[in-house]
């Protein structure tokens, strides 16, 4: 399905237990030359998005007395980065859709949780290299040191295996009390 075409998901009825909101794009820019369409985009992919799905997918958890929702936010779903504006703000709301989700499910047997992982070594991070040498003025062979990797205190990128291992435990039976809550992968980036 095209998670862009906002029409068709407000129509959507989702019969499903668990929902992982998991797509993703990035732009790098300064917010005076953000175009305005990249930024409308990203929004509607990362945010607007998911809080269709989730509506597709709440009467049938909630009929059913169970259900998950996991929301893979980011690191930038907690603290800002320069030249990053679509995404942050995209994060940062689908943070607050996620906990306003936990409270509204609870009574219903549905959790809402967030996982956020630093870089992710993706196709998406990999694609940022080049706009991010170019806006830092840096040799691309340098972003991963000085951009990606200065916050964290474990200097590797986070594995894409590692986040599936985190959504498994919130997706099953051991997360019933586990709702509202933001799950750092961060290699210690929060810890400052």
């Amino acid at each position: 399905m095209d998670l862009s075409d906002t029409a068709a998901l407000a129509e959507l009825s989702l019969d499903v237990d668990i929902l992982v909101n998991n797509a993703g794009i990035q732009k790098v820019a300064p917010v005076q030359d953000f175009d305005p369409a990249d930024f409308h985009r990203i929004l509607t992919l990362m945010l607007e998005a998911p809080f269709l799905l989730i509506r597709a997918a709440l009467p049938h958890m909630y009929e059913r007395g169970w259900g998950r929702i996991i929301n893979v936010s980011s690191i930038h779903g907690l603290r800002a980065s320069a030249y990053k504006s679509a995404y942050v703000t995209a994060k940062h709301g689908l943070e607050g859709l996620s906990k306003t989700v936990a409270l509204e499910g609870a009574e219903h047997g549905v959790t809402s949780n967030c996982v956020n992982p630093s870089y992710v070594h993706t196709p998406l991070v990999d694609k940022q290299i080049k706009d991010q040498a170019a806006t830092h003025r840096i040799p691309e062979d340098q972003v991963i040191e000085k951009i990606m990797l200065t916050e964290s205190a474990i200097k590797r990128l986070v594995e894409p295996e590692e986040v599936g291992e985190l959504i498994a435990f919130l997706a099953g039976p051991s997360a019933g009390m586990v709702t509202g809550a933001s799950y750092t992968m961060d290699g210690g980036w929060t810890a400052f």
